[in-house]
C-alpha cells in the first residue's frame, strides 16, 4: 500500500544514480516540483524518459542529471527550442546525452506494454519514416495471421515513474481528473513510483472522467501544493505562460542556466514561483 512521506523522502528513497525515470504528465499535471526535487538531490546517470519533453527535462539535462534521454517530440510549448537539451547534444555540455526518440504512438504503446507485462507492442506507424533506420529499439515484424508488415517496439518499464494528480486519500489512493496523458500506464509499468498530490483529504469525491490509481499500485504519494507549476493542474491552477517565456532566455545562457540551478538547490525557485 502508498506510505505518505514528504518530496524529499520519496526522491532518496526512490531514485537511484542509473535509474530509468519517467516523469510524466501531458501539458496538464506535469510534475515539477519533484523534478526540481531531482535536482537538488543531485542525481546522476539517469536515463529520462517522457512522451514530450519539455522544460522540467530540459532543466534536469542542464543540471547534469541525465546521461539518456528516450522520447517523442521535445520543445519549449508555443515557445521553441529546449537550449539544454541541444546544449547536451550538439556540445555534450554538461555531460553528453544521448538520445533514443520515438513517436508519441510509439511511446504510448511501450508504456501500455509495459504495463500489461508484454514484452513489446505492437502498431501501425512508422511507415514512410527515417526512425526506424535511426532508432534500435523499432523493428518490423509481420503479422502471423494477415500477413501485414507492422512495427513493434519494447515494452518501456521505467524503474520509477512520477506524476503529479490533484488528491489522494490517507490510504494512498490517488485522484486524476481532466487532460491526462499517460500517467496511468507509466506507474502501472514501473517497478516503483510517486505521487505527488496538490492535497490529502480524507474521502475521495467523485469527479466526472476521473482515473484513480489505487494504493496497491503506488509506492509513494507526497503531498506537494502547487507541485506542477509552471504546468497546470485542473480545479487548482492555470498554466503560467509567463514562466514558460522565460525559461527560454533563461535555458539559452549557460550563465543563466547555472544561476537558475543554484536557486533550485536552495530552494528559491519552488518557494517564490
Amino acid at each position: 500500500m502508498a506510505e505518505i512521506v514528504s518530496l524529499a523522502e520519496a526522491v532518496a528513497a526512490l531514485v537511484h544514480d542509473g535509474d530509468t525515470v519517467a516523469l510524466e504528465g501531458f501539458t496538464h499535471l506535469i510534475p515539477h516540483a519533484a523534478g526540481h526535487e531531482i535536482i537538488r538531490q543531485g542525481r546522476k546517470d539517469l536515463t529520462l524518459t517522457r512522451m514530450t519533453p519539455d522544460i522540467v527535462y530540459d532543466q534536469l539535462i542542464g543540471a547534469g542529471c541525465a546521461r539518456k534521454l528516450i522520447f517523442s517530440w521535445g520543445g519549449n510549448p508555443g515557445v521553441g527550442s529546449l537550449h539544454r537539451f541541444r546544449d547536451a547534444v550538439q556540445n555534450a555540455w554538461p555531460v553528453p546525452l544521448e538520445i533514443e526518440e520515438h513517436s508519441h504512438a510509439g511511446m504510448a504503446n511501450r508504456y501500455v506494454a509495459g504495463a500489461s507485462g508484454l514484452p513489446f507492442a505492437v502498431l501501425r506507424g512508422y511507415a514512410g519514416t527515417d526512425l526506424p533506420r535511426h532508432t534500435g529499439t523499432i523493428a518490423e515484424i509481420t503479422c502471423p495471421f494477415t500477413g501485414e508488415r507492422l512495427a513493434a517496439v519494447p515494452a518501456l518499464n521505467p524503474d520509477v515513474s512520477i506524476i503529479h494528480a490533484q488528491r489522494a486519500d490517507r490510504r494512498g489512493n490517488v485522484q486524476m481528473w481532466g487532460l491526462v496523458g499517460v500517467q496511468k500506464e507509466a506507474v502501472l509499468a514501473a517497478r516503483r513510483s510517486l505521487v505527488t498530490v496538490e492535497e490529502v483529504v480524507d474521502e475521495l469525491e467523485p469527479v466526472p472522467d476521473q482515473v484513480v490509481l489505487p494504493s496497491w499500485a503506488v509506492t509513494y504519494v507526497a503531498e506537494v501544493p502547487r507541485g506542477a507549476h509552471p504546468s497546470y493542474a485542473q480545479g487548482y491552477y492555470e498554466r503560467d505562460n509567463d514562466y514558460y517565456r522565460s525559461w527560454d532566455a533563461i535555458s539559452r545562457d549557460r550563465d543563466a542556466f547555472q544561476a537558475w540551478v543554484c536557486e533550485t538547490v536552495s530552494g528559491a525557485e519552488v518557494a517564490t514561483k
